[in-house]
């Protein structure tokens, strides 16, 4: 999704893994992810870079969409579609 896209998106949930590094927002996204249906979204904000790859990564292998990221100001905002 181009970033225009995503900042335009309906975020059904949203973590707030800021100030953590690996792996908090990794087991912030694993436990809201139970409170997130199928075909909803949920945004994770994080400060720590090494979240681009993490999450992603936790997406592909956890069988949801990974929509992409903003970089805003420090602050990553990204997206991750549950599929199942």
């Amino acid at each position: 999704m181009t970033t225009d896209q995503l900042k335009n998106i309906n975020v059904n949930k949203v973590v707030d893994a800021r100030g953590t590094s690996c792996p908090g927002p990794i087991l912030a996204a694993k436990k809201a992810i139970v409170d997130v249906k199928a075909g909803e979204i949920m945004e994770i904000l994080a400060t720590d870079s090494g979240t681009q790859k993490d999450i992603p990564a936790w997406a592909k292998k956890m069988g949801h969409e990974y929509l992409g990221v903003i970089d805003d100001a420090g602050t990553f905002k990204l997206y991750v579609k549950r599929l199942k």
